[in-house]
C-alpha cells in the first residue's frame, strides 16, 4: 500500500501538542481546521495536496467554530460562499451579549 508522504509543515502551527505524534489521517479535521487557522500560505498548499480539495472543502464546510476571518479566508480557497459554513449558521443562531 502506498503512503503519501506528510507535509512539510512548520511546528509553529502545532506547538501545543507533540508534533511528530500527530496522526494526520485519524485527526484530519483538526489538522486540517489548525492549518487554516494558524498556517500561511505554503502550509495551506501542502494540506490541500495531502488531503485533496474535496476532503478541505467537507472539513471546513462542517467545522463546529472557525474565526471570522479565517471563514472568509477558507470562503475565498474553496470557492463557497459563507452562508453554507456549518461554523457561521452558528455563530448567526448565537449571537453574543449585546453590547450597552
Amino acid at each position: 500500500m502506498d503512503q503519501k508522504p506528510k507535509p512539510v509543515l512548520a511546528k509553529r502551527i502545532f506547538w501545543d501538542v507533540n508534533f511528530e505524534r500527530i496522526d494526520y489521517d485519524a485527526k484530519a479535521s483538526w489538522v486540517i481546521e489548525r492549518v487554516f487557522s494558524r498556517g500561511d500560505v505554503e502550509d495551506i498548499r501542502q494540506y490541500r495536496r495531502y488531503y485533496g480539495d474535496e476532503k478541505v472543502t467537507a472539513v471546513l464546510l462542517n467545522a463546529k467554530y472557525l474565526l471570522l476571518h479565517t471563514i472568509h479566508f477558507a470562503s475565498a480557497v474553496i470557492d463557497k460562499p459563507i452562508n453554507e459554513f456549518r461554523c457561521y449558521t452558528l455563530r448567526q443562531l448565537n449571537p453574543g451579549l449585546f453590547p450597552y
